[in-house]
């Protein structure tokens, strides 16, 4: 498989230089410990809000550089398929909830490939060449569900880390294929409030990278509709969870 190689300064340029369109994410790489079933509390449905799913259309933005179609099918993104370790950070469980937006009513889509990537606690991603670091052939804080019936798609991962540049945020991409012979492709991006991650960064392992560069109100790409991106997270255990409504439109 091809991997992208791009240094730190490519990668912003790239990410600038895409528009966005309006349609309704450090440098040691150290092994992490290896998954512990009191590391993550398990994804319960009480975790999250309940309800009729939200039509609430969303900005896309630019996938940015990182990206490998790893296919990798899991809802537990944290580790590392080769060794089984696992990147440490606080905890974040989060639920997507796709839907179609029709013209009387919000339609669930079941079967839809929801894919996210981000970087690890120390700003790093996986299977990627950079100046800095190598980390191909690791596949860390990667992976896809498929929507449920109930157009939901869940995933355990950590809070990401920062690196210069960017303010903090995972990727995601939907895809959807056998509609009108067509394939569909949403493809965005996941950010947090600027003070939820000072309280997290300021814990172990996300301090020892030291104070990051870019908020949310200096980063370029957020500033194309992030604020309609941003999370909600809510403290669960040792971490937070968070549920992201997002209505597609689509030609029925």
């Amino acid at each position: 498989m091809f991997k992208k190689r791009f240094s730190r300064r490519q990668a912003l340029a790239i990410g600038r230089s895409i528009s966005t369109m309006f349609l309704v994410g450090c440098v040691t790489n150290r092994a992490e410990s290896r998954p512990s079933p009191s590391q993550v509390a398990p994804l319960a449905a009480s975790n999250f809000t309940r309800g009729l799913p939200g039509c609430i259309a969303r900005p896309t933005q630019t996938e940015g550089p990182y990206f490998v179609d790893e296919k990798l099918k899991r809802s537990d993104i944290r580790s590392n398929t080769s060794d089984q370790t696992i990147r440490s950070g606080i905890p974040l469980a989060l639920q997507f909830r796709v839907s179609q937006i029709t013209p009387d009513r919000c339609q669930p889509i079941a079967g839809a490939m929801v894919d996210i990537w981000h970087c690890d606690a120390a700003g790093i991603y996986s299977d990627v060449q950079d100046r800095s670091f190598s980390t191909i052939g690791q596949n860390f804080l990667r992976g896809y569900q498929l929507t449920n019936d109930e157009g939901l798609a869940q995933f355990i991962t950590i809070y990401p880390g920062w690196y210069p540049g960017r303010t903090v945020h995972i990727h995601f991409k939907i895809r959807l294929t056998e509609r009108s012979g067509q394939n569909y492709e949403f493809t965005s991006q996941l950010y947090f409030d600027d003070a939820v991650t000072d309280r997290v960064h300021s814990q172990s392992p996300y301090r020892s990278k030291g104070q990051r560069s870019t908020h949310n109100a200096n980063d370029g790409i957020y500033q194309e509709g992030g604020e309609q991106l941003l999370l909600t997270l809510n403290p669960s255990g040792q971490g937070y969870t968070a549920i992201f409504e997002i209505g597609l439109q689509l030609e029925i």
